[in-house]
This record gives structure tokens, sequence and C-alpha cells, in this order.
């Protein structure tokens, strides 16, 4: 730590998460995603720091499963600490944030895609990094409207994170005038990988339709409705084509080097939690870099207000939105191997920004911020 410096503390809170069942070998599960990203971040800020006399550190909390999360934070992020990025799922992310030791920091959600967070249940000291599951769906609409693939049959599975994603593409699909010429629940419980040959041309029979929409989450079965559907239809949703922050196949403006930077340190490809707690730590080093200072309000202030912009490797400068904390970003959409199309598309105007073209804009939201 070098002496005269100004100390800007970050806390990374996250949870070990239970282990899914082994659907795939292709794509193994990594226990704490997103705390290389806040490393990668906090490497970023030093490097600026060096020139701007000031020093970011990074304390990293990985809870055990189970864990009473509110407890723990109270406990261990102390008075020095005013901002704090949060890996954690929406219902334990909403109980820590509406905690008494909560009130006085800046919090940040790296992971969440939660559209109740940015809406209804909005907190005036909670920032989102990540596009919501209503910008996902935006992005998708947009480059189907392009197509003119506009007869959507939507196959939702039995999760509650699929029934809230389902609710976005519904949502997307009234807002660009898309038709849903059907929608089925995905009832099968047996192993879909050895069923699939049979089950899903029977079970996308009987309609005529552009696209399937799938809504799994969880990844649990649709990696297997491509190229086994009745009809020769492209897949799009959680599989498929699908809408996302960051992808191993995006290499413009710079993301390659990126990509690289974060392979050589890992030895793995960037997910999307790896992504939004770099963006954290990093709108965290540019807005104490731009106020020169620590304390919670000037650098709140700064990330609220049109002076921010922060680099987000996608083209445009990433800014908050001021009625939802929301980051507006360009949201990618890519194929398993290729990177298709970016979103917002040419064509979608706004009259701020064509950035909030995508999910809940100002005249939308039901978040009552405040300051």
């Amino acid at each position: 730590m070098a002496a005269g410096k100004q100390q800007i503390k970050i806390f990374y809170l996250t949870q070990e998460q239970k282990v899914p069942p082994a659907l795939s070998n292709l794509d193994p599960f990594i226990q704490g995603k997103g705390m290389a990203g806040a490393e990668l971040g906090i490497a970023d800020n030093n490097t600026t720091g060096q020139f701007t006399g000031q020093n970011y550190q990074l304390t990293k909390v990985m809870l055990p499963l189970g864990a009473d999360v509110v407890k723990a934070f109270t406990e261990q992020v102390g008075d020095d600490y005013a901002f704090v990025v949060l890996n954690l799922q929406a219902d334990l992310l909403l109980q820590l944030v509406d905690s008494p030791a909560a009130q006085q920091k800046l919090l940040f959600d790296a992971t969440t895609r939660a559209d109740a967070l940015r809406n209804e249940q909005c907190r005036p000291n909670l920032f989102h990094l990540l596009p919501s599951r209503a910008m996902r769906a935006d992005a998708l609409a947009q480059y189907m409207m392009k197509k003119r693939w506009r007869e959507w049959f939507l196959v939702i599975g039995p999760s509650p994170e699929d029934r809230l994603y389902a609710d976005a593409i519904k949502r997307a699909a009234k807002r660009y005038r898309m038709k849903l010429v059907a929608e089925k629940t995905w009832e099968h419980t047996y192993d879909a990988r050895r069923t699939a040959q049979s089950d899903v041309p029977v079970f996308t029979q009987g309609e005529d339709y552009d696209v399937l929409v799938v809504a799994d989450e969880q990844g649990l079965f649709g990696e297997y409705l491509d190229y086994r559907t009745w009809i020769p239809r492209p897949v799009i949703g959680t599989q498929g084509l699908v809408a996302t922050s960051w992808h191993r196949t995006h290499e413009q403006w710079g993301a390659v080097q990126m990509q690289n930077r974060f392979k050589d340190y890992t030895g793995r490809w960037m997910e999307e939690q790896d992504y939004g707690a770099y963006l954290a730590v990093r709108a965290i080093g540019e807005a104490t870099v731009r106020t020169k200072s620590n304390q919670l309000q000037p650098v709140k202030d700064y990330l609220m207000s049109d002076q921010f912009a922060l680099q987000g490797y996608k083209g445009k400068p990433l800014s908050f939105r001021s009625w939802n904390g929301q980051l507006r970003q360009p949201v990618l959409l890519a194929a398993p191997r290729s990177l298709v199309s970016v979103a917002p598309l040419e064509g979608f105007l706004h009259p701020r920004s064509e950035l909030d073209t995508l999910g809940y804009d100002q005249p939308e939201t039901k978040c009552q911020r405040g300051k």
C-alpha cells in the first residue's frame, strides 16, 4: 500500500452455489464465477490509481451454502467499506439490501436479471450491472422484427425463473407486435437426452410458427429442442440464439483483448457473472477517479449523472438509468459459436439513447427510487 494515497475499499460478497445436475460435460460447473472479474477490475483500477494517487483494495468473501447472508454482511462489512459488490440470488439480495447494515452502503448487483428488482422492488442504493430479462427479451424481439419472424411458439420450463423469463418474452412480443401462436409448458421429467428425439417432434407438432422461443434458465431441456422440432424452425431464448451481456465469441471493440487477459488470468472463458463483477468494480473506479473521492454520496451522485460513462468493450459508453439504477448497455445476440448481432439494432430510435429501447424505459418504470 502506497503511503499518502487515497484508499478505496471494495467488499465483494458471494455465496456458494448448489452444484446442478450434470447435463453436459462441455460446460463444467464453475464455483465462484464473478470473483475473477472483480479481481481483474481491481487491477485495472490500480493501473489508473498510479496516476491519480488512489489505491484500490478488494476484500472477497464466499459464504458457504445455506449461510445467513444478512448476518454475515452485518458482521463482516464494516464502516470503512462504502462500496459492496454482490453476487447473490435475487431473494437473498433483496433481504440484504433492506437490512439496517446495508443502508449506508452503495451496493452493486453484479449478477441478477430480475425485472422486479428494477421496478417495484427497486432500492435507492442499489445498482444493477447485467441486463434484465426484459432487456434480453427486447433484444431478441428487435432482431426477430428485422428478420420478420413474427410468429412465436413459446415453450416454458418448470422453474419460477422460467416463468419470469416467459413473462419478459410476452412483454417483448406485445411491445414489438409479435404473435404468440402457441404456448406450452415442458413437463417431461425424464432424461431429455435419451427421449428428445421422440418427444420434441410430438411436443411441437400441430402449429406453424417462425421461431421456437424457449424459457429454460436452468438448461434442463432447451439444448435438445434444436433440430428435433416437427417443422424446421430456429430456436431462440435461453438456448439457441441467446441475448447476453457477454459471450466467448465476442471480439469487437477491444473485447478480444479482454477475453485474452481473462483467459490468461483464469485459464477459462469470461462468463456473464465475471463481466458483471468487472463492470461493478470498474464503475466504482471510474466514479472515484472523476470525483477524487472515496465517500458514498459524491460517488453515487456522479454514477447517476449524465457525465458518467463506462467502457464496456461493446462499442458504446455504458451509463446508469437514473430511474432504476440499471446499467444501460448493448446486448449481444449470440449462437453457441458465433456472434450474430448486437442490440439495439439500427432503426430502433429513442429520444435520449437507443440503449433505452431495451427494457423498461422511464415512462414504464414502477420504480420509486428517489435520491
